[in-house]
């Protein structure tokens, strides 16, 4: 499926009982030949009611951390969700779900063929990585999707609500910058 194909099947997917309660699909937005691609876990009200991922205080964080590091949304990066629905009243995405909706965003990956994919929340962590394991646990490593390196950090809603992890996203997000960095200079080995 090439990116209109892909788009479409995901604006008239049916596969789980999420597609009755969205306002419309949250494909993803941004570069398609992106280097970063920003993977998060599903949409909240106001993205379902955009159509965009990301926006809302949530996204006003995302755009303040990649301004941080130098980045700009939608300048060499990508960004979608787990899921491509709102599950009602923004509650945790169920295992079906995600097993139903997974397939669109690995199509996504393969269509833009990050450099870099920086997970962002344990929904999209254990889609991406297949674990289990906590956050805390996983950050601070180059992990891969399929031979693409993967970065772990928290989520931005989280961190509304977790003040002081903010400071470990900010140590992930540099972590991901070094990654970048020696994927660029040829150094991007484990």
């Amino acid at each position: 499926m090439a990116w209109p194909e892909l788009k479409a099947a995901v604006a008239n997917c049916t596969a789980c009982p999420l597609s009755k309660s969205r306002t419309q699909s949250v494909f993803g937005i941004g570069d398609e030949h992106a280097e970063w691609l920003l993977v998060g876990e599903a949409p909240g009200a106001e993205e379902d009611a955009r159509g965009e991922p990301f926006v809302g205080q949530a996204g006003r964080l995302l755009d303040n951390m990649l301004a941080s590091i130098g980045l700009t949304r939608g300048d060499n990066i990508y960004i979608a969700n787990v899921l491509k629905c709102r599950p009602p009243r923004n509650r945790n995405p169920e295992a079906y779900e995600v097993a139903q909706c997974s397939p669109h965003l690995m199509r996504q990956i393969e269509l833009i063929q990050p450099k870099l994919i920086l997970a962002m929340g344990r929904f999209a962590v254990q889609a991406l990585l297949d674990t289990d394991a906590s956050i805390a646990s996983l950050r601070g490593k180059r992990h891969r999707y399929r031979g693409v390196p993967l970065v772990v950090t928290y989520h931005p809603a989280y961190l509304l609500r977790n003040l002081p992890d903010k400071a470990k996203a900010w140590e992930d997000l540099c972590f991901a910058r070094r990654v970048m960095a020696d994927l660029k200079s040829g150094q991007g080995g484990n």
